[in-house]
């Protein structure tokens, strides 16, 4: 189920529709926050999501999003630690003195 989710969620079988209203909010979230309406809360509402349920899952999402933006800017599991042609230039290269 997991490889299926991350390929495609919604077409994942065996999700509830309280996971599908949870799941496109929270994509939008993640893709462009600022689009996000009103009518996103009253669909999770609708699918039994009281307000301290939809605030956890704006704060877990917004807080993957967060840490992953901090790994990808820093090359977090994109580099091995130990190759020369990604690493900033010391401080002499800088200067020129190699």
């Amino acid at each position: 189920m997991v490889a299926q989710l991350k390929r495609d969620w919604r077409s994942t079988p065996g999700l509830t529709e309280a996971e599908h209203v949870m799941l496109e909010y929270v994509e939008q979230l993640t893709r462009d926050a600022v689009k996000i309406h009103p009518g996103y809360h009253e669909r999770l509402r609708a699918a039994g999501f009281d307000d301290r349920g939809i605030l956890q899952i704006t704060t877990i999402a917004s807080w993957f999003n967060y840490i992953n933006r901090i790994a990808d800017a820093l090359g977090i599991g994109r580099y091995p630690a130990t190759t020369p042609d990604v690493l900033p230039p010391t401080d002499k290269e800088r200067r020129g003195e190699m």
